[in-house]
């Protein structure tokens, strides 16, 4: 073996150690997005936060920013490793910047499918019964990187003859910051009706199986019987469970695995983790969501 190439094999070698430490990671930081209490937040995910800790051997903290984007730029930024991103908060990480973050899980319901429904919901006292009971009212959406909350209302509600432009078909159409708010805004008649998101099974008493709507029964927050659904959009895809891609693959594989099991090892867990009833986590793709991030570029080139 020449000099050169002696010297070349000792300073890989040196290199090899260097190299694992890099992968090595200090701490995992979890987002959850925003729309409901923050601490209400936090304690539905502490037990997910300890799981984690207690199989990465590393401190492991939840991030809770006041809005959907606070997660997604945390991702982007790095400054986040793992989030349960809605379907259009996905398609806008991906289309900002497509190496951020890569999908590896989605919640399946009780049925097995892996959708939900964008659901309009007024007081059953305003008389309103349905979309065209709207004309001249005030809708409430949630927040603009929502899915449910926005994306697919505003594509699917012009598409049926209902504007999203103030004053030609609704009077107002207002942002409230989140689904909690969305539902509090149409429970106190601060907006005549507005729109979450549901799975759409089981009771409407109890705000569904799971969804926003059976995180406000759960928390007190609403009566469903004071309540009634107007309107339903087509089946939406459930947002998907991300991780960092520059994370060590290790990483990703074990905290990928723990949450796929889940189900199976803390149901409790589960159920707050993913806002009530369900089946657990499935695998999933990125092309799952190619729909929506096309949904999401036409909406943006409106804005533009």
């Amino acid at each position: 073996m020449t000099k050169t190439l002696s010297l070349l094999v000792l300073s890989t070698a040196l290199a090899l150690p260097q190299l694992a430490a890099a992968q090595e990671i200090k701490e995992f930081r979890i987002g959850v997005l925003g729309g409901e209490n923050a601490q209400e937040r936090m304690t539905n995910n502490e037990c997910l936060r300890k799981h984690t800790e207690e199989l990465l051997g590393v401190p492991v903290r939840i991030f809770t920013p006041a809005d959907y984007d606070g997660v997604i730029q945390g991702l982007l930024g790095g400054t986040l490793d793992a989030a349960i991103l809605g379907a259009s908060g996905y398609a806008k990480a991906y289309l900002t910047d497509p190496e951020a973050v890569e999908p590896v899980l989605v919640k399946t319901n009780l049925d097995g499918a892996s959708d939900y429904f964008s659901v309009g919901f007024a007081r059953k006292d305003s008389g309103i019964r349905s979309m065209d009971d709207l004309k001249g009212k005030v809708l409430g959406f949630g927040d603009p990187n929502s899915t449910s909350g926005y994306l697919i209302p505003a594509v699917e509600m012009p598409a049926a003859g209902y504007s999203m432009e103030p004053g030609q078909f609704f009077k107002d159409v207002k942002f409230t910051g989140g689904h909690e708010q969305t539902i509090v805004a149409v429970n106190n008649g601060d907006v005549d009706a507005g729109v979450t998101w549901a799975d759409g099974l089981g009771n409407w008493e109890d705000g569904y199986n799971s969804g926003a709507l059976r995180k406000a029964v759960d928390a007190g927050i609403v009566d469903m019987n004071d309540m009634v659904e107007i309107w339903r959009s087509k089946p939406i895809p459930e947002g998907p469970l991300v991780v960092r891609k520059a994370l060590p693959a290790e990483t990703k594989a074990k905290f990928t695995e723990m949450m796929a099991n889940m189900i199976n090892t803390d149901k409790e867990c589960t159920y707050g983790v993913a806002g009530g009833e369900t089946a657990g986590f499935s695998p999933v793709k990125h092309d799952n969501y190619l729909s929506i991030i096309e949904a999401r570029k036409l909406e943006e080139a409106k804005g533009s």
